[in-house]
């Protein structure tokens, strides 16, 4: 069997994949979107904290599940945060540089992109995704988080969805996504 040959099992029916975009509001957990959602055989691709909204990417499709989450992949996951606090004057030059989060070890976070919108707001866009990462970071750098929502999933974007609303992923934004996701592995 050669890459490009269609391979068909008689008597076994291709499985129809869906992906859907979901605005998480803030307040509810990830694991329990599902349940309380009642979605057809769907889970969702990777979490959100409690505390925390915005984008998340829900399917019934295993194939894409390691290539999307494994920290080896690099999958841009786009973030709008918020501080309490007056953001510090170095405060890009070190996030963007990674910062040395407290866990069960002490990790430095992988380089990514900051920009600044105002002196309490700025986004990050990231490749990895360690638990509270964005939180720990910004608490490493004394800066407390005041709210966080993400915005982006590689191509796929939050726009203007509703919270605790979904829409289909399809046409050429689904296209881009899994030509991504799938040839990545």
């Amino acid at each position: 069997v050669n890459e490009k040959d269609k391979v068909e099992i008689k008597g076994a029916e291709q499985k129809e994949y869906k992906y859907f975009a979901y605005n998480k509001p803030i307040g509810i957990e990830t694991e329990s979107i599902v349940s309380k959602r009642h979605f057809d055989n769907v889970f969702p691709l990777g979490r959100l904290d409690k505390a925390s909204h915005g984008l998340m990417i829900l399917t019934n499709d295993g194939r894409i599940t390691d290539t999307l989450l494994n920290p080896k992949y690099f999958h841009e996951k786009e973030y709008l945060v918020k501080t309490l606090n007056k953001l510090r004057s170095n405060f890009k030059q070190k996030m963007e540089a990674g910062v040395k989060i407290e866990g069960k070890d002490y990790y430095v976070t992988k380089k990514c992109k900051v920009k600044i919108i105002n002196d309490f707001a700025f986004r990050i866009t990231l490749t990895e995704g360690k638990k509270h990462q964005i939180r720990r970071m910004c608490s490493a750098l004394f800066q407390e988080v005041a709210d966080l929502k993400r915005e982006r999933i590689m191509n796929i974007k939050l726009g203007k969805l509703p919270p605790n609303i979904l829409r289909e992923i399809k046409g050429e934004e689904l296209s881009t996504f899994l030509n991504q996701v799938l040839h990545q592995s």
